[in-house]
């Protein structure tokens, strides 16, 4: 049987294995140097000022909300086309959650929808505390507008970078917190870099960085300078906030080290690959992934949507085709309003038609470092044969 093609995998060398051992042989496990070494791999860099590791980016979004300050009767704000957790760390604070639908073209949030959004929402008194843009796919979201936006009505900005490590906006290296107050990543296995698991929040801002850091590991905090009274003793520590286990290990830390020294390479094979698919796919019945020019996508996914009025196939024909030819596509993403979790808060199917129609018609193809051409030459092969 012909081994599937995945939509994603990682890549491993032997110097991450090694990197791996070598923390395997030392005398820390979790909490040692090897996290603050990874830490600072990432912000220098992306330009940041700090990076706080932690055990995915689900809870790197979480503990970015509450540092941000987000609570009950709070609004957080983000795009349909989005893995749950984007909106789900704001239900973790207790706040209430909205969606702005998506730009056709990039599947980001539609700044011009955010604008219009914002300014009935200054009427009503519903102003959002956090927006939360997601960079679909690696390319970055119209930060700059995002920004000015942010300004003017007063919300923080937390950049669900998850796709993104590698990506540029303009001249600036997506994690430089520029344009937002935090930004945040993910090393699952099927992202640009991994750790296994795991996530990081950047932030320029000093105090945010200090609440990150406790937050991540119980609330508590060993520095004197925020302690209330005096020190026991060098033993002494304090828990000033209600935070949660959310560290990684020494493990993951320095296989994520090692492989940021390939995060570079692993984006220009992706950008690669892409050309290669632009090539082999442009006279089908589908749409390509449109690359804003102010943009260097990190190209986590390629989606391609199907254009069903011009093929005799359904959107799940398709699928379900390329699936049995052995190529492991996926879809990215299901809009979150129409999860019934999300219906049962007052969501319904209507309320976001761009990002609905999206979900009608995208497929995610195989794209990852290790892709080689004669793999790619078959998944190419495969939808033409599918769609003519």
């Amino acid at each position: 049987m012909k081994e599937m093609v995945p939509y994603g995998r990682q890549d491993i060398s032997e110097s991450d294995i090694q990197a791996v051992v070598n923390v395997l042989r030392s005398d820390f496990l979790t909490q040692g140097p090897a996290v603050p070494a990874f830490e600072k791999a990432v912000a220098d860099y992306c330009g940041a000022a700090y990076a706080v590791a932690v055990n995915s980016a689900t809870s790197a979004l979480h503990i970015a909300c509450l540092a941000a300050g987000l609570g009950p009767r709070d609004w957080l704000w983000t795009s349909p086309n989005t893995f749950v957790a984007s909106a789900n760390c704001g239900l973790y604070c207790g706040a209430k959650i909205d969606f702005v639908d998506i730009d056709p073209r990039t599947y980001n949030l539609d700044t011009n929808i955010l604008e219009q959004k914002l300014r009935d929402a200054e009427q009503k008194g519903r102003l959002p505390k956090i927006v939360v843009p997601v960079h679909f796919a690696g390319q970055s979201c119209d930060m700059m507008r995002i920004h000015n936006l942010a300004k003017r009505y007063g919300f923080s900005v937390v950049e669900d970078a998850s796709h993104a490590i590698g990506g540029r906006y303009h001249e600036h290296i997506i994690g430089n917190c520029a344009f937002s107050d935090m930004t945040v990543f993910s090393f699952h296995p099927v992202k640009i870099i991994t750790t296994g698991e795991g996530g990081v929040v950047l932030t320029n801002r000093e105090d945010l960085y200090e609440k990150l850091i406790r937050l991540r590991s119980h609330g508590i905090t060993r520095n004197p300078q925020v302690m209330q009274g005096e020190s026991h003793g060098p033993w002494y520590y304090q828990q000033i906030d209600l935070g949660f286990n959310y560290r990684m290990n020494d493990m993951q830390a320095a296989l994520g080290a090692s492989q940021m020294g390939r995060l570079d390479d692993f984006v220009k094979r992706r950008h690669l690959i892409a050309r290669r698919y632009n090539d082999g796919l442009k006279e089908l019945p589908i749409v390509l992934p449109w690359q804003n020019p102010d943009t260097y996508s990190a190209l986590h996914l390629y989606v391609i949507r199907l254009k069903t009025y011009k093929t005799s196939k359904t959107h799940r024909m398709v699928f379900e085709e390329l699936r049995g030819a052995g190529i492991g596509v996926n879809l990215h993403y299901i809009p979150v309003h129409i999860h019934p979790y999300y219906r049962n808060l007052g969501f319904k199917y209507g309320d976001f038609p761009e990002a609905e129609r999206y979900y009608q018609e995208a497929i995610s193809i195989p794209i990852y470092f290790g892709l080689t051409d004669d793999s790619q030459n078959f998944v190419i092969d495969s939808i033409k044969r599918i769609l003519q």
